[in-house]
């Protein structure tokens, strides 16, 4: 068991009132991390902490911003086994915490060479001697929200660049993987970045609104991220919007997949069973709709499901488990009502739907209609469906017929086809012969719809995470009208 104290200006410590919860296995049902409780008062004192540490940080030249987060990012995959040793948090496979670890390194790395890219530029003045310029700088607080999904890497992400522009960070755990968030502040503290430079508050799930609101409501905290589901992101964004504080919001999905009747259909099968069964479907990239010209629907359909034949979920400990658990069993029975609202009304189980506890089946549905909930709402769970159609333009339609926008693929032989296709596809994402399930840390990621605004990634979020200002110089005398 981990025990898991709160971290506020470089201090380990207890919840100011010693409260504490427990995450449990939830296939095991042991308990993973005994957590410290934060209290208003502590969410006020990590905050206090970060804007102490503000100036200093903010006055470091770039290059040494620079080797801190480099320095960081080595550190951070040396530790991956203590990473991979929490993964019960979740009941995710190990594999997929080891590629969190690398993903999050190069995340630190991608952030690291951008110390040097936060440019202003000279402005043409109509003023006679004055010397306009736009210059971005650090904004001050930055909070970041990160959930559960992908423990390392969005965790890493939503602090990443908002250090490389040079504010100072405070990171909310989420409440399912709060060892792992927390760890990744050691990580970032015993690098050298210094002390408050990150702090992160854990909180028991019934405080979590109370924490947040008191958050983004402090007057220090300039900027917020947040990722998550798209019910607390609209929550988010409103309590942003009340306290005038820009938010970059990357939230749920329902990805489709796009099979035209050119497509090599061994390759979409690849990549159709990784995208929408990989960590079980538990990330806002999973391939959740299969929308597929019925000239080849069928042979599709019967490829995938041989394929899905060889990737049986259970206990990630156990041998010849290829997926692990869902998040909690809670998960499974939410997702297991929703594959029964479909089967009622008409589809048909091509592949799995055994749920035995937290321990979801790979799960694909043929024959789905837009009255059915997996037609159009998240499962975020291994769970994909079916949809045929016939033309590119009728493909095309399926996959914009959604109130998400975040990843998408399309599989054809003619790039150009797809590519003018892609140009079509309501998402911020869209991967042609690939996956729907892809990040790279130097690359724009973000939604439209209700998937969410703003970008992470690179160049992207320098915007998100500086303030740009206008400055003047005046050289000589300068008219005025009275």
């Amino acid at each position: 068991m981990l025990d898991v104290p709160l971290l506020i200006g470089g201090q380990s410590c207890p919840a100011r009132d010693g409260r504490t919860f427990e995450r449990r296995n939830p296939v095991t049902g042991e308990i993973v991390s005994r957590v410290a409780a934060a209290t208003l008062e502590d969410a006020d004192a990590a905050v206090a902490a970060a804007k102490a540490a503000f100036p200093t940080w903010a006055a470091l030249a770039p290059n040494e911003r620079r080797t801190r987060l480099l320095r960081a990012a080595e550190q951070l995959q040396a530790r991956s086994a203590e990473f991979v040793a929490a993964a019960g948090e979740t009941g995710a496979m190990a594999n997929w915490y080891g590629f969190n670890v690398h993903l999050a390194s190069n995340m630190l790395r991608e952030a690291a060479s951008m110390t040097t890219q936060i440019t202003g530029e000279v402005i043409p003045s109509d003023v006679p001697g004055s010397f306009a310029m736009a210059l971005r700088q650090p904004c001050g607080v930055v909070l970041g929200i990160a959930p559960w999904n992908a423990p390392v890497i969005l965790a890493t992400r939503a602090i990443a660049m908002p250090l490389a522009c040079g504010n100072t960070v405070v990171l909310k755990a989420s409440e399912l993987s709060p060892a792992v968030h927390r760890l990744i502040g050691q990580v970032l503290q015993d690098a050298g970045l210094g002390d408050g430079v990150v702090n992160v508050i854990s909180n028991a799930p019934q405080d979590a609104p109370a924490i947040v609101e008191r958050l983004i409501a402090n007057p220090a905290v300039r900027r917020v991220n947040f990722t998550g589901s798209t019910h607390v992101g609209r929550i988010v964004g409103e309590l942003s919007v009340r306290h005038l504080k820009p938010a970059l919001l990357e939230l749920g999905g329902k990805a489709p997949f796009l099979v035209l009747e050119d497509a090599d259909l061994d390759a979409a099968v690849e990549a159709a069973a990784f995208g929408a069964f990989f960590n079980q479907g538990q990330i806002c990239m999973s391939t959740e709709r299969l929308i597929v010209d019925a000239r080849v629907a069928d042979a599709f359909v019967a490829k995938l499901a041989a394929k899905i034949a060889t990737l049986p979920a259970g206990n990630p400990s156990a041998e010849g488990s290829v997926l692990g658990s869902l998040v909690d069993s809670n998960a499974g029975e939410r997702i297991k009502l929703m594959i029964d609202d479909a089967l009622d009304k008409g589809a048909t189980l091509v592949a799995g739907g055994r749920l035995e506890g937290s321990i979801l089946q790979p799960t694909l549905l043929d024959s789905v209609t837009d009255a059915m909930r997996l037609y159009r709402e998240e499962s975020f769970g291994p769970v994909a469906v079916v949809l045929r159609g016939e033309g590119d333009e009728e493909l095309l339609r399926l996959a914009n017929d959604s109130e998400f926008g975040l990843s998408a693929a399309i599989f054809s032989r003619d790039t150009g086809r797809a590519l003018a296709l892609a140009q079509r596809v309501e998402s911020g994402i869209c991967h042609i012969n690939g996956p729907t399930v892809h990040d790279e840390a130097q690359m724009p990621f973000g939604g439209v719809k209700s998937s969410g605004y703003g970008s992470f990634g690179g160049k992207a979020s320098i915007e998100h995470f500086t303030q740009l200002r206008w400055v003047t110089l005046q050289n000589g005398p300068r008219h005025y009208p009275i």
